[in-house]
């Protein structure tokens, strides 16, 4: 009689800030998935209602962990770290949802390439036409830290699915060796939300580990439901952890040259272009950020 195959173990981690509705959406999208053995942990950072236990009330064999305050993204994924049993672990934002099994193709891929750290699946958006959100990152040019998200916008026509290396993984979908985890080390946390993914993947390029898409997976993304597409919040952010990722990942001439790009180009023309359409609070969001880098002593 021959053996039974066993099956990869994949813990999925999603945080949940004030969206139980998502979450449970997520959750509900993920009883497709055969081809794994998963278990999944939610982390409520820090909703206003303890969601944590409700989610546990729903969904028995879910694990739920429980943080009094908001985290931001990379503390609230950290934070479920130490509850982690699979071999790989598969990062989801709780603003997603799969459609059909694509999870051992990302798998296989790690399995089949042992220097792969990080594999992301393609990512549409979820509204008509579920155009592409993600299908692999350019990397960021050296001084404006600027780059492109491949294929975004673009209809799933074909075009965009072959496998090949990413400059950075995408936080809304990364499946992770747990092993090259354990060596590079957790998302940092004081980017609190943007620009994580993109320093964790600096980090586990500097371990020597590569960083892979694979359309073979497709998650889609209800993205912006959350913060907005063009929020305070997310001016805030924004402005502020790209200084904080230039004094991170650059040195010598190359930072002070992209320090010195972002506060007198970058900042000023934005903040005009706000202005132009009388966004005033992202303006002061903007300059917040600024302010708040400084304040954080990183030069």
């Amino acid at each position: 009689m021959e053996k039974q195959k066993v099956k990869p173990e994949v813990t999925v981690v999603t945080v949940d800030f004030n969206g139980y509705d998502l979450t449970c959406s997520l959750i509900e999208s993920l009883k497709i998935i055969d081809s794994c053995s998963l278990e999944i942990i939610v982390v409520d950072n820090g909703s206003k209602r303890n969601e944590a236990l409700d989610i546990a009330g729903r969904y028995p064999y879910v694990k739920t962990v429980r943080s009094e305050k908001n985290l931001g993204f990379a503390g609230g994924n950290n934070l479920a770290l130490p509850y982690v049993h699979g071999d790989y672990v598969f990062f989801l934002n709780n603003d997603t949802e799969v459609e059909e099994d694509g999870f051992s193709a990302l798998v296989w891929m790690l399995e089949e390439n042992p220097d792969v750290g990080i594999v992301c699946p393609k990512i549409r958006f979820y509204d008509p036409p579920r155009p592409i959100q993600f299908a692999g990152y350019t990397p960021l040019s050296p001084i404006t830290l600027r780059n492109s998200l491949v294929g975004f916008g673009r209809l799933d026509n074909g075009d965009f699915d072959k496998k090949g290396e990413s400059a950075y993984a995408h936080g809304a979908a990364m499946l992770v060796r747990r092993t090259a985890l354990d060596e590079v080390g957790p998302m940092p946390e004081c980017y609190f939300l943007y620009y994580e993914e993109i320093d964790w993947s600096v980090m586990f390029r500097r371990c020597g580990w590569k960083i892979m898409y694979n359309p073979d997976c497709t998650i889609f993304h209800k993205e912006s439901a959350t913060t907005g597409k063009n929020s305070p919040m997310r001016c805030y952010y924004i402005t502020r952890n790209r200084l904080l990722f230039a004094v991170r990942n650059l040195s010598g001439l190359k930072r002070f040259l992209s320090v010195v790009f972002q506060l007198f180009v970058s900042f000023p023309r934005r903040a005009s272009a706000e202005l132009a359409h009388g966004r005033v609070e992202n303006v002061r969001a903007s300059w917040k950020g600024v302010r708040d880098f400084f304040k954080m002593g990183m030069l």
